[in-house]
C-alpha cells in the first residue's frame, strides 16, 4: 500500500501526460470520492481505490484493491459493458510511476472509456436537458437490469430483517460523531427510531419479499451520477464491488436510490415517473410498501459518505463546508422520509377506451406524487405476457376481468395503508366495481375521489384509431359494445362523481387536486 507521501506522488504523476501510453488530453481533470480518485484523461478514464478502511468498504491493502479493481469491472459489464475495459497495473520504476511497465508494482486501477461529463444524468438534470421519456426509459433499462440480476439462495439470505437491520445499525453508528457537525439528535434519534419501528412492525413484508425472489445482485448505488445517456442509450455503472450487503439487496433498494436522489434535486415529478415506469414494467406494485424505509435509508447513506470527507485531511477548507452543508441536507431529507401519512388517498378513474383516462392519470400522478395503478398493465401481468404484447381472447375473459379488478383493489389496499395516494385507471363501468372501491375508502377511512372522464364519440373513435406503443389492446371496434354495457352512476353516485372532458384545458383542475 503506497504511505501517503507516496500515494501523493503516484497522483501527481497522474495529472501529467508522460504517466499514459496513450495521448490525453490536457489538463487531466481529478475527481475525487471518499474511496477513490478519479482520473480523466480524454478518451480514457483511470480510477483508483483510495488505500482506506471504513468498515464497510475495505481497500486498505494493494490485494484487496486488485480484487476489487476486477470486481469492479466484471459487475459493472452487466449494466455499462462498453464503458468498463479493464484492470491495469501500476508499476514503480525508481522515482517513476507507469501503467503496466516492468517495475514494482505498487497499485491497480480500472481503465474505462470516457464519455462526456454533459452525459451524466445528474448534469443532464441540473442543465434542463432531462426530458419525461428519458426518465421513462431509464425506469424500463432499470427493470430489464432487475429482471435479468442474480438471485439464488445465499443471495436471499441478505433480505432478512436481521440482515436489513444490521446494515442500517451500521449506518447509525458510523455517524454518531457527525451529531452536532452534520446533524441534530433530535433527526439522528427519530430517523433511527422509525426504521426499529418499521424493520419490527412489517416483517412479514421482508418475508414476502425474499419469497418472491426480489433479493438480487443488485446495483446498490443507483443515483444520478452512476447513470449516464450516451449514444443514445442509458447505461448503469459504478455499481458496489466492494461490500455483499449493499450489493444483495431488495430491488427497491436501487429503486429508493434513484427516486431519493431526483428528489433531493427538486424533481419530483422525475422521481414519480420513473418510479411508475419501473412499477409498471416489472409488476412489482407491492414492493412499493417497503420503499419508504429504503428511502429514507438511501438518503442516509447519501449524508454519511458524504460526511466522511468532513475527516479527510487533502479535502480544501471549502469543499470540507460544502461537503458539511450537503451533508446535512441529505440527514434532514432522510428524516422527513419518516414522517409518512399513516393513510393514503384513492383517485377512482373510470371511462370508456379512449376517454383519456390514463393520460389524466399520468398528469394527476405527477400533480400528487401518486402511484399511477392501470388495469391494463395490472391484467397484462396476471397473464403472464408481456405489456407490449396484444392479448388474446383468454385474457378479457369475464374471470379475468374480475380477477384483474380484484388485484387492482388489493394492491389500492395495500398502497394506501403505507400512506400512498393511488390512482386507480380502469373502465369501471359496472356498478359493483365502483362500490367495491367505495367500499374499501368507507372501511378503511380512506379519502376518496372519483373522476369520470369522457370527451365526444368522434374523439374517442380517433385516439384509438390513431393509439400506438400504449399497452392497452382496445380497438375502435370495441366502442359500441362498451357504450352499451355501460352501467349509468347511480343518483347516490353521481352525488360523488365528478365529470371531466379530457379534450379541455385540465391546468386549473390539476391545480385543485
Amino acid at each position: 500500500m503506497p504511505e501517503s507521501t507516496a500515494l501523493s506522488e503516484l497522483i501527481q504523476q497522474m495529472l501529467t501526460s508522460e504517466f499514459y501510453p496513450h495521448p490525453v488530453t490536457m489538463p487531466i481533470q481529478l475527481m475525487q470520492t471518499h474511496a477513490s480518485y478519479v482520473l480523466l484523461t480524454g478518451e480514457f478514464v483511470y480510477k483508483l481505490k483510495k488505500p482506506v478502511n471504513f468498515g464497510f468498504l475495505d481497500y486498505s491493502t494493494i490485494d484487496k484493491r486488485q480484487h476489487f479493481c476486477t470486481e469492479e469491472i466484471r459487475l459493472n459489464q452487466r449494466g455499462a459493458r462498453e464503458l468498463y475495459l479493464e484492470v491495469v497495473s501500476i508499476a514503480k520504476q525508481g522515482n517513476k510511476y507507469q501503467i503496466d511497465n516492468d517495475g514494482e508494482i505498487v497499485d491497480y486501477a480500472v481503465k474505462m472509456v470516457q464519455f462526456p461529463q454533459s452525459a451524466l444524468l445528474s448534469n443532464m438534470f441540473e442543465s434542463g436537458a432531462m426530458t419525461i421519456e428519458q426518465i421513462e426509459e431509464m425506469g424500463r433499462v432499470v427493470a430489464r437490469f432487475h429482471a435479468d440480476a442474480r438471485t439464488d439462495e445465499y443471495i436471499s439470505s441478505f433480505g432478512t430483517v436481521a440482515k436489513i437491520r444490521q446494515s442500517i445499525d451500521d449506518n447509525y453508528r458510523q455517524t454518531e460523531k457527525y451529531i452536532g457537525r452534520a446533524q441534530t439528535q433530535a433527526q439522528f434519534t427519530e430517523t433511527k427510531a422509525y426504521t426499529d419501528r418499521f424493520l419490527l412492525e412489517y416483517s412479514q413484508l421482508f418475508l414476502d419479499r425474499i419469497a418472491g425472489g426480489f433479493i438480487r445482485e443488485c446495483h446498490g448505488d443507483l443515483h444520478l451520477r452512476n447513470i449516464c445517456r450516451w449514444h443514445d442509450r442509458t447505461l448503469l455503472f459504478d455499481c458496489i464491488e466492494f461490500n455483499e450487503p449493499f450489493r444483495f439487496v431488495d430491488t427497491m433498494y436501487d429503486i429508493a436510490f434513484a427516486v431519493m436522489d431526483l428528489e433531493a434535486r427538486g424533481g419530483k415529478d422525475f422521481a414519480n415517473r420513473f418510479l411508475n415506469t419501473y412499477a409498471e414494467q416489472t409488476g412489482d406494485w407491492e414492493g412499493l410498501q417497503v420503499l419508504p424505509m429504503y428511502l429514507s435509508r438511501q438518503a442516509y447513506v447519501r449524508a454519511k459518505v458524504t460526511s466522511f470527507l468532513l475527516d479527510d485531511p487533502t479535502i480544501a477548507s471549502a469543499e470540507c463546508a460544502a461537503a458539511a452543508k450537503t451533508a446535512g441536507d441529505y440527514y434532514h431529507q432522510a428524516w422527513e422520509y419518516t414522517r409518512t401519512a399513516s393513510v393514503g388517498q384513492l383517485i377512482m378513474l373510470s371511462g370508456l377506451s379512449g376517454a383519456g383516462k390514463s393520460t389524466l392519470g399520468k398528469k394527476i400522478a405527477l400533480e400528487v406524487g401518486g402511484v399511477h395503478l392501470r388495469s391494463d398493465a395490472v391484467r397484462k401481468h396476471l397473464g403472464g405476457i408481456e405489456l407490449q404484447s396484444k392479448g388474446d381472447d383468454s385474457l378479457y375473459t369475464p374471470a379475468m376481468t374480475a380477477k384483474t379488478y380484484q388485484r387492482v383493489l388489493e394492491l389500492a389496499s395495500k398502497l394506501t395503508a403505507q400512506g400512498f395516494t393511488v390512482i386507480l385507471d380502469a373502465k369501471y363501468d359496472r356498478q359493483a366495481l365502483r362500490t367495491a372501491v367505495v367500499d374499501l375508502a368507507t372501511d378503511r377511512g380512506i379519502p376518496l375521489q372519483r373522476i369520470h372522464c369522457t370527451a365526444p364519440a368522434d374523439v374517442l373513435r380517433d385516439r384509438l384509431i390513431q393509439r400506438t406503443g400504449d399497452i392497452a389492446d382496445a380497438t375502435v371496434d370495441l366502442l359500441a359494445s362498451q357504450q352499451a354495457a355501460w352501467e349509468e352512476f347511480t343518483p347516490a353516485e353521481s352525488k360523488y362523481v365528478m365529470t371531466v372532458d379530457t379534450t379541455q384545458d385540465l391546468t386549473l383542475f390539476l391545480e385543485q387536486l
